[in-house]
């Protein structure tokens, strides 16, 4: 709940769509246990920094779209092109904090999202790479 910033309820919904993505065959508890057990349950986060940033480290990943066509491809085995898109990720390399992010096609390389990246930060940074 508080690090994905969701209500109860959602937070319950997201539970139970992770349990149904992996195969596991568990419920999240319902509504009323939740909310109970939340009220006698106390759990300090560090806030996030706002100072200068020292170093930021830039990086992308890929990540495979799930469109309304793979499951065609699962039940009738015809092979066809995948979808792609990029993560890329902004990090401060002394707190391995994530700054920000930036989801692109997959043909966006990581100078091109660079901009991007830096105009979230709202931060003065030393240096990046």
């Amino acid at each position: 709940k508080r690090v994905f910033r969701l209500t109860l309820r959602a937070a319950q919904g997201f539970i139970d769509s992770i349990f149904a993505l992996m195969g596991i065959p568990l419920r999240c508890p319902d509504y009323t246990s939740v909310s109970k057990r939340a009220k006698s349950f106390d759990v300090s986060f560090k806030t996030p920094s706002r100072g200068e940033i020292a170093h930021l480290v830039i990086d992308s990943t890929g990540l495979k779209v799930f469109g309304e066509g793979e499951w065609k491809v699962k039940k009738h085995g015809k092979e066809r092109r995948r979808t792609w898109r990029k993560l890329h990720l902004a990090v401060d390399a002394k707190t391995h904090e994530i700054i920000c992010a930036d989801l692109s096609l997959n043909n966006v390389t990581d100078a091109e999202a660079f901009p991007g990246l830096i105009r979230q930060t709202h931060r003065k940074i030393k240096s990046a790479a």
